[in-house]
């Protein structure tokens, strides 16, 4: 028997790989050509992973699983061994809680959090009748790397700014190093990258000061924004239905590029497509850790960066008139 498995039969390994496929968006016959050559390979030759799930809306889950270059179902059945993932694997109750007592007591395998943790009362997220940050840290304790996926997971998120005292690993983790993959959801490039940077060198990526892997979170959005040299030339958005705005710098309406560190604007999001910035929306701060409740109201300025960008503009700008023409400008 199985120790992970128990004593599953083939025909609900069948039903079990379908449901995995239509959870991922996959074809029959393409996940059964999939599973068929996962299981020619062994298992013991992938990483095992554990992906733990607190108090989420699973929105870092959908935006893994919606990864193009690679496919998540490559990742998933290629590359590694995904353990343990609640809303992804097909075993349900005791089965797939016997799956990650087994993954942990082998101990050695990457730990991915997906949520925050409350610290206020346990039950604000019980999970198999535990409370999350019991979960958290049994399987912290044999880990060999925990990445925090997420906003809610690295720095608390949006829950934080509620009642139930969330917060991210990191508060409650410390005896071990956190990799912090922040922004809500979660960029799956960040993700697949620090795993793949993890398994080809065996390393921790280089962080910034808040745990974050620097070749994603080493420059801030305002200066790679397309919107940028509006900024420079003093045309700040005022007027939402004024055509002629539609590009413009958008800091008069809360934009948080300024103090967001993230490359959001260079790699954008849905396969290189788009980002919030270039919908009109203007950025939420979502990778920085006062993110939400020290980045709202949304549509204002809390951190008073705009002001003082503004100003050191104004002076750059005076200062490309002067060399223009040749007169001081006041």
């Amino acid at each position: 028997m199985s120790p992970i498995l128990g004593d599953i039969n083939r025909r609900d390994f069948i039903k079990y790989t379908a449901m995995t496929a239509a959870a991922l968006g996959l074809s029959q016959i393409d996940v059964m050509n999939k599973v068929s050559e996962a299981m020619a390979a062994s298992s013991s030759d992938k990483p095992p992973v554990i992906w733990l799930e607190g108090q989420d809306c699973a929105g870092c889950t959908t935006s893994f699983a919606s990864t193009l270059n690679p496919p998540a179902a490559s990742i998933i059945l290629d590359t590694i061994s995904l353990r343990y993932h609640e809303t992804i694997m097909a075993a349900s109750g005791h089965k797939s809680e016997q799956a990650l007592h087994h993954t942990v007591k082998e101990g050695g395998y990457v730990l991915l959090v997906e949520g925050s943790i409350p610290l206020a009362d346990g039950r604000f997220c019980m999970i198999a009748g535990r409370p999350f940050e019991e979960i958290v840290l049994e399987c912290a304790k044999n880990a060999a790397a925990i990445i925090a996926v997420g906003a809610c997971a690295t720095y608390g998120g949006v829950p934080a700014a509620g009642p139930t005292g969330s917060v991210g690993v990191r508060e409650v983790v410390k005896n071990k190093p956190i990799i912090n993959i922040s922004t809500c959801p979660v960029h799956p490039d960040h993700l697949v990258g620090t795993i793949v940077y993890y398994l080809t060198t065996g390393k921790v990526p280089p962080l910034d000061k808040e745990g974050r892997p620097l070749m994603y979170f080493g420059e801030s959005i305002h200066d790679n924004c397309r919107r940028h040299a509006y900024f420079e030339e003093g045309k700040l958005l005022q007027d939402w239905n004024d055509p002629e705005q539609k590009n413009w710098c958008l800091i008069d309406k809360g934009c948080k590029g300024p103090v967001t560190y993230a490359d959001c604007s260079v790699r954008r999001w849905n396969d290189g497509l788009n980002f919030c910035i270039d919908c009109g929306a203007g950025c939420r701060g979502c990778a920085e850790p006062i993110f939400y409740a020290g980045m709202s109201p949304l549509y204002s300025d809390p951190t008073g960066k705009a002001e003082e960008l503004k100003k050191e503009a104004k002076i750059r700008e005076a200062k490309r008139k002067e060399l223009n023409t040749g007169k001081e400008v006041k």
